[in-house]
């Protein structure tokens, strides 16, 4: 299964920044060892749709609504996003299910939708660090995939994200045998609900242990947060 790359950038690089960023990466693009899909801020989605045209890199946005559109102020169309050349969809990032209270039934509705554009849903999952440390990780990895997957068509593309929430920005990182055994579970719930998806890990990841990260198994790639703000963290990271 070909390897997966992606950068989520949160709120960060204005578009001028981003278009900078697209200038410099495109010059090392080429050692990355498997695919390459980039998720900037929506007020960004434009700078890098027209910097990335003519190039092999991905992007989609980092959400969407449920919907194509209608009186939906401030939310994002996953259709626009397609029209500007947009890949992928972001979808159920941890930050979106703890700061706007996004649920699984949201999560499920904005999959098929996704799906349904011929767009690919990138669909995040991942535990709290109360929830690891009372032994709920399974229970709560298999609820948030047969929730976030009700709609889902089984025949259309998927790629899921494993991210332990307590590993997310906090600068600590799940062990490889953390990885190894949470990924093999992930893949056992995936096969169980009848997908077949590569599963990335994201949760600190940096060109320090990415190495050791992806030669677990069915890890897939990697979805990275800050480390992919800068141009040579980013590749080295992509280039495992």
């Amino acid at each position: 299964m070909k390897k997966i790359f992606a950068a989520n950038w949160k709120l960060f690089k204005t578009p001028q920044e981003t278009r900078a960023f697209f200038q410099a990466f495109k010059e090392v693009a080429n050692k990355a060892t498997g695919d390459l899909v980039f998720f900037p801020s929506a007020l960004c989605l434009e700078a890098a749709s027209n910097s990335l045209q003519g190039t092999k890199i991905q992007f989609g946005a980092q959400n969407c609504f449920s919907q194509v559109q209608g009186a939906f102020t401030g939310e994002n169309s996953a259709q626009t996003a397609k029209d500007m050349g947009a890949q992928y969809i972001l979808i159920g990032h941890s930050e979106r299910r703890q700061i706007f209270g996004e649920t699984d039934a949201m999560i499920a509705d904005k999959v098929a939708l996704v799906q349904s554009l011929g767009l690919i849903p990138l669909l995040c999952i991942g535990e709290t660090l109360n929830e690891r440390e009372s032994k709920h990780t399974y229970r709560i990895l298999e609820t948030q995939l047969q929730l976030g997957l009700a709609k889902a068509d089984k025949a259309k593309p998927l790629v899921v994200a494993y991210e332990p929430v307590w590993a997310i920005g906090t600068g600590k990182v799940a062990t490889q045998e953390q990885v190894a055994e949470t990924h093999t579970d992930v893949q056992t719930i995936l096969k169980g609900l009848g997908f077949s998806a590569p599963i990335l890990y994201g949760g600190s990841v940096k060109p320090d242990n990415a190495a050791g990260l992806i030669s677990q198994p069915h890890v897939s790639g990697f979805l990275v947060g800050g480390a992919s703000l800068e141009v040579d963290s980013f590749i080295k990271i992509a280039s495992v």
